[in-house]
């Protein structure tokens, strides 16, 4: 059973926008990329030919993860969620106890996740170590550079 992916809507648009741009674009520039290459003769000395089929193929392999993706999605409303725990989607105000830095992100999918940008994905250890918490409760993680603890100071959408 494939694990279901919640996705913004916005989220789910740029996925399909991703798909539809490797399906209708990229795949026939490959597939014209080797049409020009077996021309060209002798294929088992031919680079060109042998690193298109290899783009052909990790192309094919993304639209694969792509349409898997898209097709265990599911688009969570969120103003139907609770805001007073962390859930995906939730906009987590937290103070990191040890350096008294205030930061926000936003929990979503690991195909969302965008960390430049606040977005962290609640399948990382930061994202993970924070669901479930109320406002007020100090989420203990264990990270690459020890543990940190985060005071959850407030919970949005």
């Amino acid at each position: 059973m494939s694990k279901i992916i919640y996705l913004t809507p916005e989220g789910l648009e740029n996925l399909k926008k991703e798909l539809e741009y490797l399906k209708f674009t990229e795949m026939p520039e490959i597939t014209k990329r080797i049409a020009e290459a077996r021309d060209k003769g002798d294929l088992s000395e031919n680079a060109e030919y042998h690193a298109a089929k290899e783009e052909q193929v990790r192309v094919n392999n993304k639209i694969q993860e792509l349409q898997s993706t898209l097709a265990n999605a599911r688009i969570l409303d969120e103003k139907d969620l609770d805001t007073s725990k962390v859930l995906i989607f939730s906009t987590v105000k937290i103070k990191n106890l040890k350096t008294k830095k205030e930061k926000s992100y936003t929990l979503v999918s690991a195909n969302e996740a965008d960390p430049v940008k606040g977005k962290i994905s609640v399948d990382s250890p930061i994202g993970k170590g924070l669901l479930g918490k109320s406002v007020g409760d100090i989420a203990e993680i264990d990270v690459p550079a020890g543990k940190l603890q985060l005071e959850i100071l407030e919970i949005t959408r």
